[in-house]
């Protein structure tokens, strides 16, 4: 006969309770495999970028210099220029056959920092070395797609690309403190799905819970 039982916040307590060390060695399982699931199965990505600045003048003086690179200056109206033409050189560097022909397998997103005219390639992958090639080589072909389709301006690395030393992912930890979570959840989960479906009477409790009448007495078990 199955029967149902009354759940409340005071007997999950007690169940989670009394199961606490079942509990308590499947969320230490949870976390082992996920955390050797980050270390042994999941590649390390790593990241890195170089960053290249385009100004919207080119203009020179009789020495073959820029009037700003005399001044030592760059004005508000090149400022507003350059970060325009940025904007255009990003859209011309995503489209470049000459550019995409590098990328060898990384992911690559070609950006403008903040609405500057500064544009950064960032490069990740599983090999940090190629990354930091890649990177590199774009800033690099960039200034001939830059000088090839246009017409003024002039184009600088600002910043080469660093070989990474450590992977951006997986981290471990978090990972590990998700394997945890997930463990004592599913742990706390089956101990409370056991308990209803067990119909095993443990306490007078039980009986009155089930069938709504007080136990006046109880014949103690000797031999136990």
């Amino acid at each position: 006969m199955s029967v149902a039982k009354n759940i409340t916040v005071q007997k999950i307590i007690e169940i989670l309770l009394r199961r606490l060390k079942f509990i308590i060695l499947l969320t230490i399982i949870g976390g082992l495999l996920f955390f050797s699931y980050s270390i042994f199965i999941i590649q390390p990505v790593y990241s890195t970028s170089s960053m290249v600045s385009v100004l919207n003048y080119n203009a020179h003086t009789k020495d073959g210099q820029s009037a700003n690179e005399v001044n030592g200056k760059i004005y508000g109206s090149d400022i507003s220029g350059s970060a325009n033409l940025a904007k255009i050189c990003v859209i011309l560097f995503k489209n470049s056959s000459e550019l995409t022909s590098l990328y060898d397998g990384c992911n690559v997103n070609i950006s403008i920092e903040s609405d500057s005219f500064f544009i950064t390639f960032s490069v990740s992958g599983h090999d940090p070395q190629k990354c930091a090639n890649v990177a590199n080589q774009l800033a690099d072909q960039s200034k001939e797609v830059f000088v090839e389709h246009m017409a003024y301006g002039q184009m600088r690395t600002i910043r080469e690309a660093n070989v990474p030393g450590s992977p951006d992912s997986p981290n471990n930890v978090k990972n590990c403190m998700i394997g945890l979570a997930v463990g004592f959840v599913l742990a706390c989960a089956i101990s409370i799905l056991l308990e209803l479906v067990d119909t095993t009477i443990r306490v007078d409790d039980d009986i009155q819970g089930i069938y709504g009448i007080p136990v006046f007495a109880e014949i103690p078990d000797f031999e136990s």
